[in-house]
């Protein structure tokens, strides 16, 4: 079985380095290989890209643009009325992933509108969502990208996002029926709507693109106090023989560095002391 390839997410892990380029240089030399960069676009591409390389990481996330943060909008994909806002969103994300050689993009589906009851929206919200990822999945597809869907809870994180479980993921993604999209599981998000993780992850897989982990409920390192045994998950997604990364999104307790124990005896007992993930 092939150990399981972790990636920094920089939105949360070494913002002791305020500029997104030093925390490149900081996830390299902690020992990670790849990055997400959820939120790339207050950055010069070329800029972001050769910080990279100078580091030896492989970008390997980013997230289309939330739209207008000061309206309240995370993301616009299942958002009625915000169609052209999302295309050009999404323009914006595949001109960014081709500069960074970045294969994976997250479609961020939005939020129930302000003023508005989910239960009311929810077949016009699913409607616009299977609309806008099929224009999506087209153009990824001629550039050989990857749109991903990643279900937040909404009990602790975010009550109004539309897309809130791998259940609802699985069957937009089927009624969209194309096979560039696939599903980002986060593991935080997916204990606190359903628990039951190693069903979910076994009827899940052959759908899944990314995974994310965070510790329930606080969002702090996996090996801090809480309700998931990430040792026993990990040796699970080696089992199933799961190729792709394992985003690290969440909150360090203390210092990013300091908090990398979980992964530094990761590394150590797959036989990967002293080198890079």
């Amino acid at each position: 079985m092939a150990p399981l390839r972790f990636a920094a997410n920089l939105d949360w892990l070494f913002l002791e380095r305020p500029a997104l380029p030093e925390r490149l240089e900081a996830a390299a030399r902690a020992g990670f290989r790849a990055a997400e960069v959820p939120g790339p676009y207050g950055w010069c591409p070329g800029l972001l890209r050769g910080a990279a390389d100078r580091a030896g990481l492989d970008l390997v996330l980013i997230n289309t643009p939330p739209g207008d943060e000061d309206k309240g909008e995370k993301g616009l994909g299942a958002v009625p009325g915000r169609q052209a806002a999302f295309r050009e969103g999404l323009a914006l994300a595949v001109k960014y992933a081709k500069s960074l050689g970045c294969p994976r993009i997250h479609l961020m589906a939005g939020r129930v509108p302000a003023g508005t009851e989910r239960a009311a929206m929810a077949l016009e919200m699913e409607a616009t969502f299977i609309e806008n990822l099929r224009y999506a999945a087209d153009i990824l597809a001629q550039e050989d990208v990857m749109g991903l869907l990643e279900p937040m809870n909404s009990r602790i994180t975010d009550p109004r996002y539309f897309l809130t479980t791998p259940h609802q993921a699985a069957a937009i993604l089927e009624k969209v029926g194309r096979p560039n999209l696939r599903l980002q599981l986060d593991i935080f998000h997916c204990q606190i709507m359903d628990g039951n993780l190693t069903q979910n992850l076994e009827m899940y897989f052959p759908l899944i693109g990314h995974i994310q982990v965070g510790q329930v409920p606080g969002r702090h390192e996996p090996d801090s106090p809480g309700e998931v045994n990430f040792p026993y998950l990990f040796q699970l997604l080696e089992s199933l023989g799961y190729e792709g990364y394992v985003g690290c999104e969440y909150s360090p307790q203390g210092d990013t560095l300091e908090g990398l124990g979980w992964l530094h005896a990761y590394w150590e007992s797959r036989g990967r002391q002293q080198r890079r993930c």
